[in-house]
């Protein structure tokens, strides 16, 4: 019975000597010393603590361009290598677990799937009225430059056929052809030019200098309007 008197009567007075370790501390309690110390730090500044940044933190005669631009010390984190051993912490499944679908090399699903559900790019709206957008097509022209022309005898009749027989362009893809304006300066004059569609540049470099723009039908190749 004294034994375990004498303990609880230690446990009491350790209890009362050590009262303040676990409260905060307060201006009333003169008797706990309080910390002087200056010293305050974050917890991940360890390579910012040991890097230069007294000529950043000079505002005044500091500038920041494009060749003095760089990260934070300690903001970018090295690339972790996936697949070299266990000491990497990513070897052996590189973190992609040992069975199903997504542990398997390759792209698992298609770019898009969303598990069966409706996929974003079906929900959103199509967009109409657009010359690439959904029903609609785009006309693919042969592209002829005007100073290709320079070469054309004047009064004469000129078209695709006859200019792939003068090597002056060469063979095309395309069967419908189109007159725009080149990098050179037209010095045609009085010529009759066949295609498919003109610019409105083309035309006016043309009928300016006497000559005139016939266009033909796609499918059968026949002036249909001058």
């Amino acid at each position: 019975m004294n034994t375990l008197l004498k303990l609880v009567l230690f446990v009491g007075l350790a209890a009362s000597t050590d009262a303040y370790a676990f409260v905060p501390r307060s201006s009333s309690l003169s008797s706990v010393p309080r910390s002087t110390s200056t010293l305050s730090m974050k917890v991940f500044d360890w390579k910012r603590r040991g890097a230069d940044e007294s000529g950043i933190n000079d505002v005044e005669n500091f500038e920041f361009t494009l060749d003095n631009l760089k990260p934070a010390p300690g903001s970018r984190k090295s690339k972790t290598r996936k697949g070299r051993g266990i000491a990497a912490g990513q070897g052996a499944t590189c973190g992609f677990g040992m069975r199903g679908q997504k542990s398997r090399s390759g792209r698992s699903v298609r770019a898009g799937f969303e598990g069966g559900q409706t996929a974003l790019y079906r929900r959103l709206p199509k967009f109409q009225g657009k010359p690439t957008g959904p029903g609609h097509t785009k006309k693919v022209y042969n592209i002829i430059k005007l100073d290709q022309l320079n070469t054309v005898a004047a009064g004469s009749t000129c078209n695709f056929e006859s200019l792939l027989e003068s090597k002056v362009v060469t063979k095309s893809k395309y069967d419908v052809h189109k007159i725009v304006m080149g990098r050179n300066d037209f010095t045609g004059e009085g010529i009759t030019v066949q295609a498919h569609a003109f610019t409105k540049s083309a035309r006016e470099a043309i009928e300016n200098a006497g000559g005139k723009c016939e266009i033909l039908k796609p499918s059968t190749g026949e002036v249909i309007a001058a």
